[in-house]
């Protein structure tokens, strides 16, 4: 935990956001894997973690917007559950930790939720997204917990955005020790880049790295050498000589803030010369669009910035053509680059996602395009210091994604299907880093993992 005085800071901020009512922000329970006694890997909710701080299942806290005063919900350990656990703090003792002595059982949560809703209070509480949290507030607030999503309240979701969407220092500190456990993920998947290797074999190894410096990855790790798919979780192929292997892969802390890097490797270290020409694009659009980045500028501004370099770089290859900006107006690029620039980063991945990418990337002046490619773009508004982002530029070679504008006869006047069979092979490539808008400019965080053609080349050999 960071010190008490964090989780207090921020409290108060919330209460000077939503002036009435009450807040229920309802902590993660453990979730059975096979059968009760055998569960996952416990992650606590992020909104929870970010206020109230405490990393242990079964705990909701309650925020009074009237009266000022929040409150922690739990059940003490009794002596069947320490003999298996070993000594356990009180919730009195764990509640001390983020600035709270006002503290009750579970139950008695029934009891004070029943009085608000007796005296018509407003009952605040964010979007849950987990079945046994849809039915805790279902039963308190005798609704169908089917609805709950769509009850959640809009003021709350506002106010927390407002206040995760910019960044501590004590976050980036965070975030970037998260960095720097990716950057030995990623240097030894490149290490390991080798023909005849499983990629099974580098996704174990790089998962043991996360869980050995930290509180193990920020989300499953993508690492493929059919890297045209983009999320692609197998790990099932032998990595051969021709081929490119995509690793998008993160780190967590153990206060749990996240890195999302990705890097792209040539099986057996060494770029053929089509191989290079791609990668070589996309590393420019990465390179320039970082930067670009300073506040004012919009990331929707920079994802076509990048776009507009993929095109005007694949005309110089012969795979598009036309005038670049057109092209880019037009979505012609979504061929080879079907997604966002990238995306928010702080305790989530994709930054406050459960809350809702339109509620966090745009607003009533900036609406989500509904473009193939742009549609897919999760934050379109100006930056803020204090912002954490990814820049994410890709270039892929989707088999069944080109057939099919090929056969429609899509965008003609800007992309040259002839001369893409020649590149299918290179399948997908992919380069990421996680920036950090200041007050000037912008910052790369953590120490810079190997991405020029010349770095990847030599940590492989």
């Amino acid at each position: 935990m960071f010190k008490s005085e964090v989780y207090t800071r921020r409290r108060e901020e919330l209460h000077k956001k939503v002036k009435s009512g009450i807040a229920l922000f309802t902590g993660n329970s453990e979730a059975p894997m096979n059968y009760p006694d055998n569960t996952y890997h416990f992650r606590q909710d992020s909104d929870f973690l970010y206020f109230f701080g405490l990393d242990l299942p079964g705990f909701i806290g309650l925020m009074d917007f009237d009266s000022g005063n929040d409150r922690i919900f739990g059940n003490d350990y009794d002596m069947d559950d320490i003999i298996w656990m070993g000594p356990q703090p009180t919730v009195k003792e764990l509640a001390l930790r983020c600035g709270i002595s006002d503290t009750a059982p579970t139950k008695k949560l029934e009891e004070i939720v029943k009085d608000t809703l007796s005296k018509k209070r407003k009952i605040h509480f964010l979007p849950p997204y987990r079945g046994e949290t849809k039915m805790k507030l279902g039963i308190l607030l005798k609704e169908n917990p089917c609805q709950m999503k769509t009850l959640a309240s809009t003021d709350l979701i506002k106010a927390v955005i407002s206040m995760r969407s910019l960044k501590e220092k004590v976050e980036i500190d965070e975030i970037e020790k998260a960095v720097d456990i990716a950057y030995e993920m990623h240097v030894t998947a490149m290490k390991m880049c080798k023909h005849g290797v499983r990629e099974q074999d580098i996704f174990g190894t790089i998962e043991g790295i996360a869980l050995s410096k930290g509180g193990g990855t920020s989300f499953p790790i993508i690492l493929s050498i059919n890297g045209q798919t983009l999320h692609n979780h197998s790990h099932g192929n032998l990595l051969s000589k021709g081929k490119m292997m995509v690793t998008d892969a993160g780190a967590e802390t153990n206060l749990h803030y996240a890195s999302d890097i990705t890097r792209t490797t040539p099986v057996g270290g060494k770029f053929n010369q089509k191989q290079k020409d791609i990668y070589e694009i996309v590393l420019k659009a990465n390179t320039e669009a970082i930067k670009a980045t300073r506040p004012g500028i919009s990331n929707r501004d920079l994802h076509f910035m990048a776009c507009k370099i993929l095109v005007t770089e694949m005309k110089n290859l012969g795979l598009m053509k036309g005038d670049a900006d057109e092209a880019v107006a037009e979505g012609a690029h979504a061929l080879f680059m079907p997604h966002g620039l990238g995306h928010m980063m702080g305790l989530d991945v994709h930054d406050m996602e459960a809350l809702g990418e339109n509620y966090i990337g745009y607003n009533e002046e900036v609406k989500r395009s509904d473009q193939f490619g742009t549609s897919f773009l999760r934050f379109a508004l100006p930056y803020k210091p204090g912002h954490v982002f990814t820049v994410e530029p890709g270039c892929y070679f989707i088999p069944e994604l080109i057939e099919k504008w090929k056969a429609d006869r899509k965008l003609t006047d800007f992309i040259n299907y002839s001369k893409i069979e020649g590149y299918m092979s290179i399948g997908g490539i992919r380069i990421e880093d996680n920036v950090l808008i200041t007050e000037k400019g912008h910052k790369l965080l953590g120490k810079p993992i190997p991405k020029t053609v010349k770095e990847v080349e030599s940590v492989c050999s």
